[in-house]
């Protein structure tokens, strides 16, 4: 880790308390927030605003626009493995969430410009910065507290409520503004509020961040003869020759982005299987074990992101959402996930605890939030079948409300233990691999989303016979991998060797 002494778990500062934790994690909770807020804000507008902007609202858009949603999404989680390396290595954690901040503002303005290249080089911007930005915040959460300290785990939860917080609003307000400012309304969208109101959000993020880091007492500062600005200019300028290549790998096809990253995730697998054999069979067994469930992650992803495309375009279409004279924001179906994540983590987490000794395995865990991401799939193929409207052609509004919902407890069942997962199961050498496998496969999944996406919108865009089509494939494929998984739970959980 950066920062010497102060930045060890072991011999953290000492911290003023606040409601029974130290203080700074409020200031890192709020900077988050507003992150957040900026990332959630324009990301339910995105393959939306494409298809308007760039293809005169022409349903064959939809098409481009999900592969160019699913690309961004992976690339962002891609960009993760090399800003903690820069975090850690070069820069120190507080400059790299600086230094992201004003990237992510940079990108989050230049979107809004109607110009198909400055949009594309405005994504890839976005895209570098959170890279530097998201992994590191998130790892100077962890080094507030020293090790063994029981109130880590309550701390990252409340971390957590301020990434669902954010996320939560976000949607909700930027929804409202498209609306209502700049001559927007519900059939036409001024998604440029959208972009500024996400803009606006990363600039306090960074001033809130730039101002209270001083309640760190150093924690996350760059090691000892590292101080110097020189090092911040070399990442930057690294940065500024970043966003081509990003702005590259977004403009290629989807389907060769995913060959990119598959042989970068084929790389680190190796990697990964060559240290557990040096290391003997338990870690050999470990390591297997990690890597088929990466495999299965890939899967979740590709349909659980659906969210940001294909779910926006039936939202748009297909979703009645009219209540009277007002019609619901195709954008606040974005916050129903946040919604849900909030209102039942608890009860998650309660029911874990009251199983005791017949609490799911990790395996079984994550095939349960695989199957309640199929069951979510069910739902949209019995509504597509049966529940169409004969006069409007719309389903009813609250069957892709409760895609959301039960799409939110597959992902509570899986997401959680991902990262811990990782930690316990990775050779002890090659821990930062493995997160970067468990970034890159959730990355190609982002990916895949969007070719999918794209498959369910077909060439001249979503109609409920492409949709079914789709959703019906997508339930048939997740119910498949959900009881595989089940099936050979057992053995993966052998090769775990006690890991729990």
């Amino acid at each position: 880790m950066s920062g010497g002494a102060t930045s060890n778990p072991g011999t953290s500062p000492q911290f003023a308390q606040v409601m029974g934790h130290p203080r700074p994690l409020w200031m890192l909770f709020m900077t988050e927030f507003w992150e957040r807020f900026a990332f959630y804000g324009m990301r339910w507008a995105l393959a939306l605003y494409i298809v308007a902007q760039f293809y005169g609202g022409d349903s064959a858009g939809e098409a481009p626009a999900s592969r160019l949603y699913g690309a961004y999404l992976a690339l962002v989680y891609a960009a993760a493995l090399f800003g903690g390396y820069v975090a850690d290595k070069v820069i120190g954690y507080q400059r790299s969430i600086l230094l992201g901040a004003v990237v992510m503002a940079a990108g989050l303005f230049m979107v809004m410009v109607p110009n198909e290249v400055v949009f594309h080089i405005g994504l890839a911007t976005i895209i570098a910065g959170n890279g530097l930005f998201k992994p590191n915040i998130s790892t100077m959460v962890g080094q507030l507290y020293v090790t063994g300290d029981e109130r880590r785990d309550s701390g990252f939860t409340l971390f957590y409520m301020g990434i669902n917080a954010g996320a939560f609003i976000a949607p909700i307000l930027t929804g409202w503004l498209a609306e209502n400012m700049f001559g927007g309304s519900s059939a036409m969208p001024a998604y440029k509020a959208v972009f500024i109101a996400s803009g606006v959000g990363m600039l306090i993020s960074l001033v809130w961040f730039w101002f209270g880091r001083g309640q760190l007492q150093g924690v996350g500062k760059p090691d000892v003869g590292s101080e110097g600005l020189g090092r911040v200019l070399l990442v930057a300028l690294g940065v500024l020759v970043a966003i081509p290549a990003i702005y590259f790998l977004l403009s290629i096809d989807a389907a060769n982005l995913a060959i990119i990253l598959f042989v970068l995730f084929v790389v680190l697998c190796v990697l990964i299987m060559v240290e557990g054999f040096k290391n003997g069979a338990v870690a050999r067994d470990k390591a297997v074990a990690m890597l088929i469930i990466f495999a299965f992650n890939v899967l979740f992803w590709v349909f659980f992101e659906q969210a940001g495309s294909s779910f926006n375009f039936l939202a748009q279409n297909i979703v009645d959402r009219d209540f009277g004279d007002w019609t619901f924001p195709v954008g606040w179906f974005q916050s129903v996930n946040s919604l849900a994540i909030i209102t039942l983590a608890p009860v998650i987490a309660w029911i874990w605890i009251k199983m005791g000794k017949a609490n799911p395995s990790i395996p079984r865990k994550f095939g349960l939030g695989i199957l309640f991401n199929g069951a979510a799939f069910l739902l949209l193929m019995v509504a597509l079948s049966n529940f169409v409207d004969p006069q409007s052609m719309k389903i009813p509004f609250w069957t892709l409300f409760m895609v959301y919902v039960i799409q939110s407890v597959g992902e509570l069942c899986l997401s959680p233990i991902g990262l811990s997962m990782v930690t316990k199961l990775a050779p002890v050498r090659l821990v930062g691999f493995g997160m970067g496998g468990w970034f890159l496969s959730t990355a190609i999944g982002n990916n895949l989303s969007g070719i999918f996406a794209s498959e369910v919108s077909g060439e001249g865009g979503m109609t409920t016979a492409s949709a079914l089509s789709g959703y019906t494939f997508g339930f048939w494929v997740l119910l498949g991998a959900g009881v595989v998984l089940f099936l050979i739970a057992p053995l993966i959980q052998k090769l775990m060797h006690g890991v729990k």
